[in-house]
Formats: C-alpha cells, sequence, structure tokens
C-alpha cells in the first residue's frame, strides 16, 4: 500500500497479513476490494457496539452512529474519534470519491461521501465494508 499520513502505527509484512486474515479481508483490508452489496454480516446490525478495525483491533466507530441508508453497506455519519481514520483522495473507476482508512493499520474500509440528504448531524456516510470491521457488543 503506497504511503499514507506516514507510517502506521501497526505495520506487517504482505506476508503476516495473508496469514492473520482471510483471503476476502485481505482483498478488502490491504488490496482495496469492495464487499458486494447486502452481503457483509453488519449491514442490518442494531446491536450496541463498538467496530473495530478487523486488521488491528483500533476503535473506529460506534453503533450511535450507524444510521440507515440503504446502500447495501453499514453506513455511519461519525467516526469514534477524529484521529481513528485517515482520509484521502481516490480517483479510482473513473470517480471522484474520498477513501477511508485505519489510521493505525492503514488498511482499507471503503469510503465517505457527502450532501446525499440524509438527516445525520454531520451530512456524511462513511460506507464501510463490514468484512473490514469488527463489532464488539457493549456488555
Amino acid at each position: 500500500m503506497d504511503p499514507v499520513a506516514g507510517t502506521p502505527k501497526v505495520s506487517k509484512t504482505d506476508q503476516e497479513w495473508r496469514e492473520q486474515l482471510s483471503p476476502n479481508e485481505y482483498a478488502v483490508l490491504r488490496q482495496a476490494a469492495t464487499e458486494p452489496a447486502w452481503q457483509g454480516e453488519y449491514v442490518d446490525t442494531k446491536t450496541t457496539g463498538v467496530y473495530e478495525c478487523r486488521g488491528c483491533g483500533a476503535e473506529l466507530f460506534r453503533s450511535q452512529t450507524k444510521f440507515e441508508s440503504h446502500c447495501g453497506w453499514p453506513s455511519f455519519y461519525d467516526p469514534a474519534d477524529s484521529e481513528a481514520v485517515i482520509l484521502r483522495e481516490d480517483n479510482s473507476l473513473g470517480m471522484r470519491r474520498t477513501e477511508v482508512l485505519c489510521a493505525s493499520c492503514h488498511g482499507h474500509l471503503g469510503h465517505v461521501f457527502e450532501g446525499e440528504g440524509y438527516a445525520t448531524p454531520t451530512d456524511q456516510r462513511y460506507c464501510i465494508n463490514s468484512i473490514a470491521v469488527r463489532l464488539v457488543p457493549e456488555d
């Protein structure tokens, strides 16, 4: 993965990532693939808890900011912490988008969109691949 905002706090070799992650997790987190719409385990989840990076365990989003966007992927209107994610321009596939990366390991999470008219406090939709995160339910 190309350098993004310096060196990640969690740094592993490509082989170490391949050993830790399933092939599908690796494709999304390390190669910026996208899981198919409506197939991720957290699309319709209403469980209260914290969404962590599946690659490194960093806290990324909280269930309180998850909302129904009907886009096929889990959507959040704000990260758990302003420094939890890194945003970078993504001009792949002939589109101009903003990619969302885990700030700790620089794993690809999805994309963020603005100005779509959702009734959220930030007017943002963090469209996140379920396979890139793990929900830790609140006790």
